[in-house]
């Protein structure tokens, strides 16, 4: 009996995707994505603000990017865009009008229940693959940040209770314990 083969999509079935609705492409195949929670929003949001505002009082060049945002990774691979929750991106030249073409500096992904293999598997080898020098895994139902630094070659775990520290930026330090509080995470 032969097995059905699945249907390989590309980066053309992307852009035509309908705008209402939410996927990432992630080698051919489409990964739906459903609304995310109240907590997820409240944590993109305190995360993206300290990040921007950090940015901006620094003059800084980078750029940060909230989800939706497309990100193409590999300039070859025309079937893997993700949306990650929060992309920085410090080289101007990747930015297009469609995204960003080329890997961002850092990533930001807030674990969903629907996400939760994409987010500890698939995206943590597609970004450090392609990479991102520095992939934040935000777990509100682990209350756990996983801070990985590829160059280095090194991984950190804080909770919603720690100050996390930014790799790509000398002095700045996100405070999980002003949103824990806020959201009352439990640890």
């Amino acid at each position: 009996m032969a097995l059905a083969q699945l249907q390989t999509f590309t980066e053309k079935d992307y852009y035509n995707m309908p705008e209402d609705v939410r996927a990432e492409l992630i080698d051919g195949q489409f990964y739906y994505m459903a609304a995310p929670s109240r907590i997820h929003q409240e944590i993109l949001s305190f995360v993206f603000k300290k990040i921007a505002y950090y940015i901006d009082s620094k003059n800084g060049s980078c750029r940060v990017y909230p989800a939706p945002f497309a990100v193409k990774l590999f300039e070859s691979d025309y079937g893997t865009i993700v949306e990650p929750d929060i992309s920085v991106i410090c080289d101007k030249n990747k930015l297009t009008a469609e995204g960003c073409k080329g890997a961002p500096d850092w990533v930001i992904e807030i674990v969903s229940p629907s996400s939760r293999s994409l987010d500890y598997v698939k995206k943590l080898l597609k970004y450090a693959s392609a990479g991102v020098r520095e992939y934040w895994i935000a777990d509100p139902e682990k209350n756990s940040i996983m801070v990985y630094h590829f160059a280095e070659e090194t991984m950190e775990a804080y909770t919603f209770s720690d100050k996390a520290k930014a790799g790509i930026f000398e002095d700045l330090e996100i405070d999980f314990a002003e949103i824990n509080m806020q959201l009352q995470i439990q640890p």
